[in-house]
C-alpha cells in the first residue's frame, strides 16, 4: 500500500507518470465527464488548518470520479489532543478507503500512515505541501510543453510549498532557485536530501539573498504568503523582512523574456505580490489553482483506483 506523504518517498518515474494521468484525467473530464472510477469509495478528509483549495479539490475529484469525501473540522476530531493519531487512523480505516490529512504538525500525517490500513495523502503539512507542488507541475507543463531545464525561481520564506517544489524541481529535472532574507530559506536538510536525484535528472539547485539574482533569465517566478499559519505570532518580524521579496513589476522585468508568476494563494496582495502582477497578462494563478483539482484526481486514482 502507498501513501501520499513526501515526495522524496516517489520516484521521479512515478511522479512523472501522475503528471501524464493527471493530464489524461482533465481531458477526460472537459470531454464530457470522468469515468467513475472510484465508485462506492470515500475519502475521509481530517483538517486542522482551514483550505479553499484543498477541501474543494479533493471533494469534487471524489465526486467527478464517482466518490464521496466526508469533510471533518479540527473541533471535531481533536487529532493527537481529543483523541490519540493512532486510534484515528484506525476508526478511519475502517469507514473511508482513503484518507487526506491537512495538518500542522507533519509528524501527525507520518503516524497516520503507519497506522492507517487506508492510503493516506498529505493535504499539507508545515513541512511540505506535495500536493500543491504536484499541481504546479501540470501547471508548468501545460504552459511550456516541458519541464526538463526549466528556471524556477522562488521568492520568500522558504515554507511548506518552497520545500516540495523543490523536491518536485528535483524530480523532474526543473533548476530551481530560491531567494529568502538571511533566516528564511530552507534548511541545509531539506536541501541535500535531494541532491542525488537533482543531479540524475539534471536539476540544480541555487540559494539568493537578492531577489533579482534569483530571477534572472527565470522562466517561473513564485512567490507564497510571508506569514504561514501558525506564525502569526512572527508577523510584524516576517512582514519586514521581507519587504524587498514583493513580486511586482520591477522584479517580473529581471526575469526571463516571457516568464509565467504562480503563487498557491490565498494572496495577500500588496503584500508579497502586487495586483498588477497577480492579474496580469503573466499569470497562471487561476489556472494553477484549478489544476489542484485535476491532479487531486491522479492521486486518489493512483491510491485508490
Amino acid at each position: 500500500m502507498k501513501h501520499f506523504i513526501t515526495l522524496t518517498e516517489w520516484t521521479s518515474k512515478e511522479l512523472w507518470y501522475l503528471i501524464d494521468l493527471a493530464k489524461h484525467l482533465k481531458f477526460e473530464w472537459v470531454s464530457g465527464g470522468n469515468k467513475p472510477v472510484l465508485a462506492g469509495k470515500i475519502l475521509a478528509m481530517v483538517f486542522q488548518k482551514p483550505s479553499l483549495r484543498t477541501r474543494m479539490s479533493f471533494e469534487i475529484a471524489m465526486k467527478q470520479l464517482g466518490g464521496d469525501a466526508i469533510y471533518t473540522s479540527p473541533e471535531e476530531v481533536g487529532l493527537g489532543k481529543r483523541e490519540s493519531v493512532a486510534d484515528v487512523a484506525r476508526v478511519l480505516s475502517s469507514y473511508a478507503q482513503g484518507i487526506m490529512a491537512r495538518v500542522f504538525d507533519h509528524n501527525h500525517v507520518i503516524e497516520l500512515a503507519e497506522w492507517a490500513s487506508v492510503p493516506v495523502i498529505n493535504g499539507l503539512s508545515d513541512d511540505e505541501h506535495p500536493c500543491q507542488a504536484m499541481g504546479d507541475m501540470l501547471t508548468i507543463y501545460e504552459h511550456f510543453g516541458h519541464l526538463e531545464r526549466l528556471k524556477l525561481a522562488y521568492i520568500g520564506d522558504g515554507n511548506n510549498v518552497a520545500a516540495s517544489l523543490w523536491q518536485a524541481c528535483a524530480h523532474v529535472g526543473m533548476d530551481f532557485r530560491i531567494a529568502s532574507p538571511e533566516g528564511y530559506g530552507l534548511t541545509e536538510e531539506v536541501i541535500s536530501q535531494m541532491d542525488e536525484v537533482a543531479e540524475r535528472n539534471g536539476g540544480t539547485f541555487k540559494a539568493f539573498v537578492d531577489p533579482v539574482e534569483a530571477v534572472a533569465g527565470a522562466d517561473i517566478i513564485y512567490t507564497d504568503t510571508w506569514v504561514s499559519m501558525g506564525q502569526e505570532s512572527d508577523t510584524a518580524a516576517r512582514i519586514e523582512a521581507m519587504q524587498p521579496y514583493q513580486v511586482n513589476q520591477a522584479l517580473l522585468s529581471k526575469a526571463g523574456k516571457y516568464p509565467i508568476v504562480m503563487h498557491c494563494l490565498p494572496a495577500h496582495r500588496g503584500q508579497e505580490i502586487t495586483d498588477d502582477v497577480a492579474d496580469g497578462p503573466h499569470s497562471v494563478i487561476f489556472p494553477q489553482a484549478e489544476n489542484r483539482l485535476h491532479m487531486q484526481k491522479a492521486i486518489l486514482v493512483k491510491l485508490m483506483g
